[in-house]
């Protein structure tokens, strides 16, 4: 059995912590488990952590922009923290400019960022 990326709900976020380097299956599974939490759950947010990364390749990157544009459709906002300078220069290197990915450098301020985010959207509903 494939080793699953755990996501956590706490309040109307889902949190995914990435603690080990992902196999490609890892990251298809990681795309449809957080896809079908984000219906299940109704989250308006979600914070996915690469703080423990240490290399990103392009297929991770990738992910990371796929599951933003999912997220996105249906509604919550992503937003990727802990990232490392290495692996920011690495995802340069590789040309990926994670469009639409919005980043902080620590979830404190992913959260703050994604409140901001929330709140500006209810401000204009």
């Amino acid at each position: 059995m494939t080793d699953r990326v755990p996501v956590l709900k706490i309040g109307d976020v889902l949190l995914v912590s990435i603690q080990t380097d992902l196999e490609d299956q890892m990251v298809l599974d990681l795309q449809e488990d957080l896809s079908n939490r984000i219906v299940a759950t109704g989250a308006r947010g979600v914070i996915i952590d690469i703080s423990a990364l240490e290399i990103v390749d392009s297929f991770v990157g990738r992910m990371l922009a796929t599951n933003a544009s999912i997220s996105r459709v249906l509604g919550a906002e992503t937003i990727v923290v802990g990232m490392r300078p290495a692996v920011a220069m690495t995802l340069v290197e590789l040309g990926l400019s994670l469009d639409g990915v919005r980043t902080a450098l620590n979830l404190e301020r992913g959260l703050g960022l994604l409140r901001r985010l929330q709140a500006s959207r209810s401000d204009r509903a």
